[in-house]
């Protein structure tokens, strides 16, 4: 595989996002490690976050380099996409203000769920919005040979570049803001959730009701903290910001305890949740921690109201 260079010299947006289509090692490494040694022959900092396996060739194909980059495994730091872009790709393009930055982000890669998917084609829409005329290139690689095709086609849609063994070109059907909106779906609920309305007077109870239901679903203690946290972050903004009341349910979904929280409120920031925020700052840290806690955040927004589904593996 002969694969053209990524051009990340500064143009009216100096942000670049190629998706690399690859199909097998070869082609896998023929793409990522050229793009690696060319950004540290250029002395910019590069991060590398993959599902392990791939990062594991990764490391072994640049040897001594390996030791410049960052590596992290995007099974674990990714495993809720609403997480990636202020814990992984902010976090390390942050870290290196002022200079041109390089990272390789596989959000997506067999065996990802139909359930987590829609948040993830999102996540890879939402990458343009959020590093809008930042010095940086992030290229993501696509399994073509053991992807749902219409995840390659989303590529295309969430994708400026597209990069394959043919060379580089410009993606004709890329749409991110159409992308967004198209995974912007209404959730399912289960039958059987256990379900409880709330208000400011009942904001503790939503709190006893979760630890309860979870307790009884058979979620680990130690992420019971967790989801009380996150349940407290939802159900308050729902009360101080949504109309003042919701509804609150629990179920269980073969591995994962879902907690869905519903109210009359409207997102209107897509990237609500995913801008990181000043640790002393007292607005815009709600959805931010809820992604943080959870395993996976799934939502659903519209002028009739709002429904956040958080995913806790059993």
């Amino acid at each position: 595989m002969t694969t053209a260079a990524v051009d990340t010299t500064a143009t009216a947006n100096p942000f670049v996002h190629p998706a690399l289509f690859y199909r097998g090692a070869h082609e896998y490494l023929a793409g990522t490690a050229k793009f690696v040694r060319e950004g540290l022959a250029a002395g910019e900092p590069v991060a590398v976050a993959v599902p392990g396996p791939n990062l594991a060739l990764l490391q072994s194909e640049l040897g001594d380099a390996a030791d410049r980059v960052r590596f992290l495994d995007m099974t674990q730091v990714g495993r809720n996409p609403g997480r990636i872009i202020p814990g992984v790709l902010r976090a390390f393009a942050d870290a290196h203000l002022g200079t041109r930055v390089r990272i390789i982000g596989e959000p997506i890669w067999p065996g990802r769920s139909k359930t987590e998917y829609p948040a993830c084609v999102q996540h890879e829409a939402l990458i343009n919005l959020a590093f809008a005329g930042r010095d940086l290139t992030i290229l993501c690689p696509y399994d073509v040979e053991n992807l749902d095709p219409v995840a390659v086609a989303d590529a295309a849609a969430t994708h400026p570049v597209l990069v394959d063994s043919g060379g580089s070109r410009t993606s004709a059907d890329y749409s991110p803001a159409q992308i967004v909106a198209a995974y912007n779906e209404p959730l399912r609920q289960a039958e059987n959730a256990e379900t409880l309305a709330f208000d400011m007077s009942r904001l503790a109870l939503a709190r006893r009701f979760a630890a309860e239901q979870a307790t009884r679903i058979g979620l680990a203690k130690d992420r019971i903290d967790d989801l009380i946290v996150a349940i407290n972050e939802l159900t308050t903004n729902s009360v101080m910001h949504s109309g003042g009341s919701g509804v609150l349910s629990i179920w269980c979904d073969h591995d994962y305890l879902v907690c869905e929280i519903h109210d009359g409120g409207q997102i209107t920031d897509p990237l609500a949740g995913r801008t990181p925020v000043d640790e002393n700052s007292t607005r815009g840290r709600g959805l931010l921690l809820v992604n943080y806690l959870s395993d996976l955040v799934r939502v659903h927004t519209a002028a009739g109201g709002t429904t956040v589904q958080l995913h806790f593996r059993l």
